[in-house]
């Protein structure tokens, strides 16, 4: 029944040493994306829009005001603190944040027209929001979700502890990667 309930041994937050190779694509997705927040939130400022303008001031080619902007600058330098710390927050940070963005994006499609649209957004701003929620989840998921992940992946050991465990005796005794028959390790 557990096996049922929890099919993963692994936590998605678990298993990845603070220097493997993938916490780079993880800190460079966080930091990229956060000095693009930064920079439209900083430039919209710097037009002194008002908090709550609905006018259509664009900065970068989407439409902003000052509450939008503060709002990039506060989630940019979020992905600043994921890019510092890096490893499985900065994953984990990554994914959370893409959602939220792609949620974000159907909320304010939503609004568009209403009066109810406090953030200025616009259509532009809708696509923005989803693409950069697509790229900010596929910076987070890199190498820690797929089929295909490779045997020396610390995720796909942490969810393969008895093939890894009969990997690594087989490295020790010299024999290489055990043979896989029918799917299954012998």
């Amino acid at each position: 029944m557990e096996r049922a309930l929890h099919p993963v041994n692994a936590r998605l937050d678990d298993h990845l040493p603070t220097d493997h190779r993938l916490s780079q694509v993880y800190r460079v997705g966080a930091g990229l994306t956060g000095l693009l927040l930064v920079v439209f939130g900083i430039l919209g400022l710097i037009d002194q829009v008002g908090f709550f303008d609905t006018g259509g001031d664009t900065v970068l080619a989407l439409n902003t005001n000052g509450a939008l902007s503060v709002l990039s600058i506060c989630i940019g330098a979020l992905l600043f603190t994921g890019m510092v710390i890096g490893g499985t927050f900065a994953s984990t940070l990554n994914i959370v944040l893409g959602v939220a963005f792609i949620a974000s994006g159907f909320i304010n499609l939503a609004l568009l027209d209403t009066g109810l649209n406090f953030l200025a957004f616009e259509i532009q701003n809708v696509l923005f929001s989803f693409v950069v929620g697509v790229m900010l989840m596929w910076f987070g998921m890199y190498g820690r979700v797929g089929s295909a992940l490779p045997h020396d992946n610390p995720y796909w050991r942490a969810r393969h502890p008895e093939e890894a465990a009969r990997e690594d005796r087989a490295r020790r005794t010299g024999r290489g990667r055990a043979p896989v028959v029918h799917g299954r390790s012998p």
